[in-house]
């Protein structure tokens, strides 16, 4: 895992669930996501050039608009998502997998000296600076195959969870800085 060194530096980002649980895939749960990426770029600076959200992962290109590092931001993204997370799935007696992810996200908080109870996500991201406009296009492709890879839809921009809506010409569910 790597820190971000500077502001403003555009950043392909991968951050996962601890032991790759397959938690997002309740849409109250995708939701808590999508509207957490939305108050970092309205509050935090956060600027989202791409972005997917997996089952149990997501993948961004982004900086920071301020003196904010992108380091700042995901560590309130993720502390923040985190709780709002585990109290949904609190919440949800209807989860059939409710008892499953609250023991593994508890076994994987109280062991870990810096949570206090229960621990969503794993340490860290990872980081690559994006250094040229073919390592940029690269980086946005495999952003947006991630869900046809995994045949949950046949064509990019079917998947709600994702930027590619933004690069055809639609709207999705952030605004996102669409790059040619």
């Amino acid at each position: 895992m790597v820190a971000l060194r500077t502001t403003r530096e555009l950043q392909f980002i991968t951050t996962t669930v601890i032991d790759w649980l397959d938690v997002f895939t309740r849409p109250a749960y995708k939701r808590i996501i999508v509207d957490s990426l939305r108050y970092c770029q309205e509050n935090k600076g956060l600027q989202l050039y791409a972005w997917v959200l997996m089952t149990n992962h997501m993948h961004l290109i982004g900086s920071s608009a301020d003196d904010r590092t992108m380091g700042d931001i995901l560590r309130d993204f993720k502390k923040f998502t985190s709780k709002k997370i585990i109290s949904a799935i609190f919440d949800n007696q209807q989860e059939s997998r409710r008892d499953l992810l609250l023991d593994r996200c508890w076994f994987r908080g109280v062991n870990d000296r810096k949570i206090k109870e229960f621990k969503l996500w794993q340490d860290g991201y990872y980081s690559e600076s994006i250094c040229s406009y073919n390592f940029y296009r690269q980086k946005l492709d495999y952003i947006h195959m991630n869900p046809v890879r995994q045949e949950i839809v046949q064509r990019p921009e079917d998947y709600m969870y994702s930027s590619a809506k933004n690069y055809c010409g639609c709207m999705g569910l952030l605004n996102v800085i669409v790059q040619p």
